[in-house]
């Protein structure tokens, strides 16, 4: 087995591995402290990717590693591919019992990823998709919905988060409900489970990277919020904002978000 199919059949041992890991942590006690404000980490979190570096890393030396519990390797930038990890999306609700949070992985090429993985090992989905092949779930094929307005739309945003930016009229007639795990947002939205999901505060790649190809993979889109394709792998990891639906949603919601913005 070579190439994508090797790496693909890897990654998915190497999150599954680490989703049992994260949750034996999840159901016992777990030692979580402050890593900036309102930033928790845990033991979980480093152990994990303390995990999955050992396996994807160690597997594939010639490749980069960009994690969110990693001290940053600049070698990264000048790597053909790169390992893009989250080890634990959604700290907060791991932290609380509450199952929403994902162990999240991708593959990135030339700043765009080739593969990925969001696994909530707490609920058994694991979400996949590799480039022209599809994204699953528990290794079923899935579409994104075919919602096409804004009107009736199950939005995984904070509708707070809309009303603080004066943007509550852009979404206007949509239901909204919030999951802390930005990635498994994304997934459940590849899924068809909720129509589109939305952020207005920074995401960095390890957050998204692997949605973004499962998302797509699903027949989606997942840009900023003025239409722009998202860039992985470079100097600066930040993005200032995300919305990822079915392409038809898609469209209207950034049509929306960009004249609330001119506005």
């Amino acid at each position: 087995m070579t190439g994508l199919a090797a790496e693909r059949e890897a990654l998915t041992a190497a999150v599954r591995e680490a989703g049992r890991l994260a949750l034996r942590y999840f159901q016992g006690d777990v030692k979580s402290w402050q890593k900036g404000p309102d930033n928790p980490v845990s033991e979980a979190d480093i152990a994990v990717d303390d995990l999955l570096k050992e396996r994807l890393a160690a597997a594939y030396p010639g490749y980069g590693w960009l994690s969110e519990e990693t001290e940053d390797d600049r070698r990264r930038l000048s790597a053909e591919r790169v390992w893009v990890v989250d080890p634990i999306d959604g700290t907060r609700a791991f932290l609380k019992r509450e199952p929403e949070f994902a162990i999240v992985a991708a593959l990135v090429e030339h700043g765009r990823p080739i593969l990925g993985a969001v696994f909530n090992p707490a609920k058994d989905e694991f979400f996949l998709a590799a480039a022209g092949a599809g994204a699953t779930l528990n290794d079923r094929p899935i579409r994104t919905s075919r919602q096409a307005g804004v009107v009736g739309a199950k939005l995984l945003s904070s509708r707070r988060t809309f009303e603080r930016h004066n943007w509550i009229e852009a979404a206007n007639g949509a239901e909204f409900r919030f999951v802390n795990s930005m990635a498994y947002r994304v997934a459940l939205v590849a899924a068809g489970r909720f129509d589109a999901t939305i952020t207005l505060s920074r995401k960095s790649d390890w957050d998204i990277a692997a949605a973004d190809i499962l998302i797509t993979e699903a027949g989606g889109c997942m840009t900023r919020i003025d239409g722009g394709r998202i860039e992985y792998n470079r100097p600066g990891v930040e993005h200032p904002n995300v919305v990822a639906a079915g392409q038809p949603l898609h469209a209207a919601l950034v049509s929306g978000l960009t004249a609330a913005t001119v506005a």
